[in-house]
């Protein structure tokens, strides 16, 4: 009887041992991740001063090669108007003017990316990174960029257009005056220079002083060129 005991408790604990083994040996990865970095879909960070022009570049791409346009702050704005517990306190974090953590930005941005990644040509990446190290963190958290469009304006340029577009517009917006424009345009340009220069290889300087066709011309070129090199047709 004791001999029948030892053997179960024996067996017992060689059943433990191995499933503690298998569970260890093979680290389950989450699926959305481990599809974003394998699916071979074309990612593009698409930057540019305030009045650079890229929304209406952006719009252009996805008419053209069905790509997916994503901006952290639509998504940040989506994910409050859903009334999730997320969103409740995304907007108290806004009402109190503390700063979205990064973490919080590149998980919507990844949900987001995912659900779209059986139906989209390509990915563009609107307004991010806007700081240096969200760069690294995004490549790390989701996928290497493949290319960056940055769109150049002379800071008379960004002034003159944004200026225009507040006196024709019905919503006067605090920040739109020329003043504070100098400063965020000052504050951009020394971010994103410390960006770029992170990434020589994937950078398109594209002058963005042009006419919108004239823009979107050299933008073509870009993403066919991309396209190419991943096998996919424009």
């Amino acid at each position: 009887m004791l001999f029948m005991c030892h053997q179960m408790a024996m067996e017992h604990e060689s059943k433990q041992k191995e499933h503690a083994a298998a569970s260890t040996s093979t680290p389950q990865i989450p699926t959305s991740e481990h599809s974003m970095r394998d699916a071979n879909v074309p990612i593009i960070w698409v930057l540019g001063g305030p009045g650079c022009g890229k929304g209406t570049q952006c719009e252009k791409i996805v008419a053209k090669y069905n790509f997916s346009h994503f901006s952290t702050g639509d998504l940040l704005r989506d994910e409050v108007g859903s009334g999730s517990d997320k969103g409740k306190e995304l907007q108290e974090m806004m009402k109190q003017g503390i700063l979205v953590p990064n973490e919080t930005v590149l998980k919507l941005l990844e949900a987001a990316m995912a659900k779209a990644l059986t139906s989209t040509v390509g990915y563009l990446i609107d307004g991010y990174p806007r700081e240096p190290a969200q760069g690294p963190e995004f490549e790390k958290f989701i996928a290497p960029v493949d290319i960056i469009l940055y769109f150049e304006c002379s800071n008379e340029t960004l002034v003159a257009r944004i200026m225009k577009r507040a006196a024709e517009s019905a919503t006067i917006r605090a920040d739109d005056n020329e003043e504070t424009l100098k400063t965020r345009i000052a504050t951009f340009r020394e971010n994103t220079e410390k960006i770029l220069v992170q990434y020589p290889t994937q950078l398109r300087r594209i002058n963005a002083e042009r006419a919108p066709l004239d823009i979107f011309a050299d933008v073509e070129k870009s993403i066919d060129e991309l396209l190419s090199t991943k096998g996919k047709k424009a």
